[in-house]
């Protein structure tokens, strides 16, 4: 057997805040059939709540042990410090894994982080399968690609130290420009002119030979996401983006904070005051847990701009903290105290 046919191959996906990474890879999990699948994420914010998601997903063969959370950073800043680490980790495991699932955050660029594969000690290891890119359509549907453009065109407007016309956009560029498979999510919510708006937007930047693929609710089928096979790492260079041969990578536009909130009373009026929060404030995503008074189970609560949605997902433990905390991300000079107020009212 050769070299490259014992590499474990690794899955990147990437894609904006809050367009369906973390549902898409738990319906990947619900289709393993036998294999083992380690899922490596990444947040940017200061506590993992997809992390979270993922270990409480309750799958039959899915340990806390096969879900690794590299929290606080992009990374595709830090392969060095915390991605190549969290690789040996991964080999590590007994019995080996299968395949890696990586879930980038909403701000990370994959292109980095598929050119950390050809370093020596991960390339002889691992191989890149695919980069798949999941996109909002409802989102691009309206011409944007966040749920909340006004409030971030009005951020960009009146930020004279932003480096890039927008750079929300290069993002959203750069992850679609390195995709070899594109997953068009909440397609269920798209008429056929919608879908049509949708896939324009991404004109000009699919590379040749991507495919566009709709997803409902999270569901694709495994077999489109696992075993392509492509070698990413070797082709790299074909890969055409906004940020090529930049030295750096600059989050500098964007802050996220954690708020510890109190018990909620009903989980309708947290997604009421979590949406004016987004609509008042410059919120591009939250994401969190939230403590119902007299309910033994755990509320999941996900926003993109003032799109909110809430769902129970497992009981409290007996040793876990019962708390209500939130991880907020949006523009540079996104206002703590306001949203707090907003959400703690």
């Amino acid at each position: 057997m050769t070299a490259a046919l014992q590499r474990v191959p690794c899955t990147v996906i990437t894609g904006f805040l809050g367009a369906g990474k973390t549902t898409l890879i738990r319906n990947v999990l619900e289709q393993a059939n036998g294999r083992r699948i380690a899922v490596l994420v990444n947040e940017f914010g200061d506590i993992g709540i997809d992390g979270e998601v993922l270990r409480g997903c309750g799958l039959e063969g899915c340990s806390d042990d096969d879900v690794l959370e590299l929290a606080n950073g992009c990374i595709c800043c830090t392969v060095a410090d915390d991605f190549a680490p969290a690789l040996d980790r991964i080999l590590a495991l007994e019995p080996k894994v299968d395949h890696i699932l990586i879930e980038t955050s909403g701000l990370a660029l994959p292109k980095p982080l598929v050119q950390a594969f050809n370093w020596p000690g991960i390339k002889s290891r691992v191989t890149v399968d695919s980069v798949v890119a999941v996109v909002d359509g409802p989102a691009l549907a309206e011409g944007r690609v966040a749920a909340d453009m006004e409030a971030l065109e009005a951020q960009r407007a009146a930020d004279e130290s932003l480096d890039h016309d927008d750079p929300i956009e290069e993002v959203f560029d750069d992850q679609v420009a390195c995709a070899d498979l594109i997953i068009l999510s909440k397609a269920d919510l798209l008429d056929e002119g919608d879908l049509v708006s949708a896939e324009g937007r991404m004109n000009g930047h699919v590379r040749p030979g991507a495919k566009i693929v709709p997803g409902m609710n999270g569901k694709v089928d495994g077999g489109v996401l696992l075993g392509l096979g492509l070698a990413v790492e070797n082709d790299i260079e074909n890969r055409k983006t906004h940020h090529d041969g930049a030295d750096d990578h600059e989050h500098d536009d964007f802050d996220t904070f954690v708020l510890d909130l109190p018990t909620v009373t009903s989980p309708d009026e947290l997604a009421r005051k979590v949406s004016a929060a987004a609509e008042a404030e410059n919120v591009l995503r939250l994401k969190g847990f939230a403590h119902v008074e007299g309910k033994p189970m755990r509320l999941v609560v996900q926003a993109v701009g003032p799109r909110v949605t809430h769902h129970y997902d497992r009981p409290w433990k007996p040793d876990e903290e019962r708390g209500t905390r939130l991880v907020v991300i949006g523009l540079k000079g996104l206002d703590r105290a306001a949203v707090e107020k907003l959400l703690a009212a």
